[in-house]
């Protein structure tokens, strides 16, 4: 009996024992910093976070992830609610991302900010605030390998349509085509060499050409200086044309006199024509007037000694 009283007694040391470095294990561990809540809700999914799992800003550990769950206001919805440390400077613009740790596939909250807002975002258990959750590095290369593949199935079906028969059919026509093209181009140098056999030759002839029409063009300059120093020597003073110039000059004062003095030749000319005709006519008329001379003039009307005569 007494036996057993010790071994009962050793038990319960055994277990007080135990029990008490639990407790002072608990209580050595216990996380004394102050905590502040914060959540997350997006529809993107989260592979490898668990709870527990950390929460990084910028790299440096300031949390860790206390639950992952469904949001009951919203399905399809899921809820990421993690805790961090007082200090850290959450804002209006900070925004979350998942990170992976190595090849083990944990995932954790990695925290950023763009600056956009640089506003403190309150938080506490009663009204906890949200953060806004950005699709991460695997996210991003799932969603452009999909648009990747996307646009490689759509060149695979571009491809496909443009080997079709029909296309096969003609591109071979149009290799066709491009054959005989250069087949006829590749004939061109043939043709053209005896023309560039006659290229020398031509270019001699053209040579000479070049030097007649220098010579050429020499020999009019030596005509227009000829011309040029004739024309001096017939307008110089004792030039032959210096007194053909004086002769014109006469023949104009000449003609500035017979401009002037002939028009009152001509009018008295004028008159007397006028005068003899007048004569002419009276004699025609009265040719008795020769020999008795030219009566007196009948008056005419108005005129005093006027009368009607009879009828």
């Amino acid at each position: 009996m007494e036996n057993k009283a010790h071994a009962l007694m050793a038990g319960i040391f055994t277990i007080v024992l135990l029990i008490a470095a639990t407790l002072i294990a608990l209580w050595f561990n216990r996380d004394r910093v102050e905590r502040v809540p914060y959540e997350i809700a997006t529809t993107l999914s989260v592979p490898g976070l668990n709870p527990q799992a950390g929460v990084r800003y910028r790299g440096l550990d300031v949390g860790r992830v206390d639950a992952v769950l469904f949001d009951p206001q919203k399905p399809g919805q899921i809820l990421i609610r993690f805790s961090v440390s007082k200090d850290t400077p959450i804002t209006h613009s900070t925004f979350a991302t998942l990170s992976y740790q190595g090849v083990t596939g944990l995932a954790y909250v990695q925290l950023d900010d763009d600056g956009k807002n640089p506003a403190l975002m309150p938080s506490s258990p009663t009204k906890i605030a949200r953060i806004d959750l950005r699709p991460g590095l695997l996210d991003t290369l799932q969603i452009r390998g999909l648009a990747i593949l996307q646009q490689t199935e759509e060149v695979a079906q571009r491809v496909n349509t443009m080997l079709s028969d029909a296309n096969r059919k003609v591109i071979l026509g149009a290799f066709t085509d491009v054959s005989s093209a250069a087949n006829k181009v590749a004939k061109i140098p043939d043709q053209l060499q005896p023309t560039l056999d006659k290229l020398p030759a031509l270019v001699l002839q053209a040579d000479h050409a070049m030097i007649s029409l220098n010579k050429l063009s020499e020999d009019a300059a030596r005509l227009t200086g000829n011309l040029n120093e004739f024309t001096v020597r017939l307008n110089a003073p004792d030039g032959p044309l210096n007194g053909f110039n004086d002769a014109v000059n006469n023949i104009g004062s000449t003609a500035s006199i017979v401009e002037h003095e002939v028009p009152p030749l001509i009018d008295e000319t004028r008159t007397s024509m006028r005068a003899l005709n007048r004569t002419l006519e009276t004699f025609n008329q009265r040719p008795q007037s020769i020999l008795f001379g030219a009566g007196a003039t009948q008056p005419g009307p108005g005129e005093a000694g006027f009368s009607v005569p009879a009828n």
